[in-house]
């Protein structure tokens, strides 16, 4: 569907006005085929640089992905978007729990002085969900080795006060020299019935760390989606606020791997400028940035320099703007214009917004994105921020768009072009009116793990894959047919005529 540029009102008529068509009103027709869903290639391009296992994400939203939720998305073969409404220390200290809970060998260490005290290293241990620190001389993560503290360290220990040489283990550190590869580790780890490596140089600094933990995880989730240092990757947004700059400096410091510049109307002249400053800036970091919903929007997000693009006005489950500012495109529409721009720079498509079923991914890739963004499917999950509530007998999980007025007061009206308004005035309901919300918050039902969600999103999309006879992402777009359906055919598509009694795990009644 190409949009038209614009009509004058003198001439507008009812042939004018382009039919435009979402996930409901279309249908992937089967065709004979000789893959199996288990034979499915789901990996994909998440940027121009960065490929993911499964074509998923996670939305920076703040009720849905904080680092626990990155954590799971990466270890799960997708990837996390951590919000902005949090001050800058504290996102980029998100994305650095991330990078540090798993890696082949960290690089960069947690370490603490001898001089440190015993609740300096709890306290640090408890942050990044680790039961060991090694102690170099002067804390320095290259430091001069001079010992480790370690969980069996502090046992049965009531002064919090007493300084860290006076617990840690100096003697018979097991240490191995840089280059020793992780099967080498594994059998020295065997052998000596210890959890942590320390890797030395030749001058006993330190180097890095290898732990058993990792090493399992890395046994654990084979699909992890990871770095060239063995890190799970992790992006986060930014907007457009005068403290952008600062604020993704800090986070490529922390080693963020996509930078995902988020807004409500992409196409906006100050989105496309701030685009070009963050991509003058950081040459070397990925660069995502949205959301639009036409081809011209696309195209110039393109030509600022991003790596993938964004798309999806309007349709998530807790967006109002297509109500509020009578804006936006349905979503098959605004994919399908915006991939026939995007594949001609080699660019991938982000569809965010409106997946309810599995079956809906599979329709979006099918029409040209590369990966779908979701928020409403994971904000019920365990690993969501969102806070859980018991209503009626029934848990649920708070889940809200970050148009609403309360995340709005929390940080996010740069999104939406209003951060004009003071934020004191905002903690009060009077000044709060002074916002006008694009969303809304509610409840979502509490659904447990993400990974037992995305085990069905996937099996989900395998399993429409398998119909349509494509091996891969790219086979799907390139040979597949879409119906359009009547109201009937949507009605006949869901489950009618019958009373369930046993939920399913990937389906629920409206």
């Amino acid at each position: 569907m190409e949009i038209p540029a614009g009509i004058p009102q003198d001439r507008l008529t009812s042939a004018d006005i382009q039919t435009a068509l979402t996930f409901d009103d279309v249908l992937l027709v089967p065709r004979h085929s000789r893959v199996l869903p288990s034979e499915v290639d789901v990996s994909t391009r998440f940027t121009r640089n960065t490929s993911l296992r499964v074509p998923l994400a996670s939305a920076a939203m703040d009720t849905v992905t904080e680092a626990g939720m990155a954590i799971a998305m990466a270890q799960l073969g997708g990837i996390g978007i951590m919000h902005k409404n949090l001050d800058i220390a504290e996102q980029a200290s998100e994305v650095d729990r991330v990078k540090r809970s798993e890696s082949g060998m960290i690089v960069n260490p947690i370490t603490l002085s001898p001089n440190s005290t015993v609740f300096q290293a709890l306290e640090l241990m408890k942050k990044y969900r680790i039961s060991g620190v090694p102690i170099t001389a002067d804390g320095r993560n290259e430091g001069r080795l001079v010992g480790i503290l370690t969980n069996r360290d502090l046992r049965f220990l009531d002064d919090l006060h007493r300084p860290v040489s006076e617990v840690m283990t100096r003697d018979n550190l097991i240490t191995v020299a840089v280059g020793t590869t992780l099967e080498q580790a594994k059998e020295i780890l065997h052998q000596h019935r210890v959890e942590k490596l320390l890797v030395v140089d030749d001058d006993f600094n330190l180097r890095g760390l290898i732990t058993v933990k990792d090493i399992q995880k890395m046994i654990k989730y084979p699909g992890a989606s990871k770095d060239g240092l063995g890190r799970l990757r992790v992006g986060a947004a930014v907007g457009i606020a005068a403290d952008t700059i600062e604020r993704a400096e800090a986070l490529v410091a922390a080693h963020v791997d996509v930078l995902v510049l988020d807004s409500a109307h992409g196409h906006s002249q100050n989105v496309i400028d701030m685009a070009r400053k963050l991509r003058a800036a950081f040459p070397s970091t990925d660069l995502i940035a949205g959301n639009v919903a036409t081809a011209a929007g696309c195209e110039a997000l393109i030509d600022a320099g991003v790596d993938a693009v964004k798309v999806g006005i309007g349709s998530g489950s807790i967006c109002t703007t297509r109500v509020v500012a009578g804006i936006g495109v349905p979503m098959v529409a605004a994919v399908a214009d915006c991939a026939r721009v995007a594949s001609r720079h080699d660019v991938p498509i982000i569809a965010d917004g409106g997946i309810r079923y599995s079956g809906d991914i599979t329709k979006a890739l099918a029409v040209g994105a590369s990966s779908v963004m979701i928020g409403s499917l994971f904000a019920g999950t365990d690993e969501s921020p969102g806070e859980l509530i018991l209503y009626q007998g029934r848990s649920f999980k708070e889940y809200r768009g970050m148009g609403s007025i309360g995340a709005m007061r929390r940080g996010s009206r740069d999104r939406y072009f209003q951060e004009e308004f003071d934020l004191a005035p905002l903690q009060n309901e009077d000044g709060a009116g002074k916002l006008v919300p694009e969303g809304i918050e509610g409840r979502v039902p509490h659904k447990g793990s993400v990974g037992s969600m995305i085990h069905q999103l996937v099996g989900g999309v395998r399993a429409g894959m398998g119909y349509c006879g494509a091996p891969t992402i790219a086979d799907l777009q390139r040979d597949c047919q879409l119906i359009r359906i009547t109201a009937a055919g949507v009605r006949e598509s869901h489950v009618h005529d019958v009373v369930i009694t046993k939920e399913a795990p990937n389906y629920r009644s409206e």
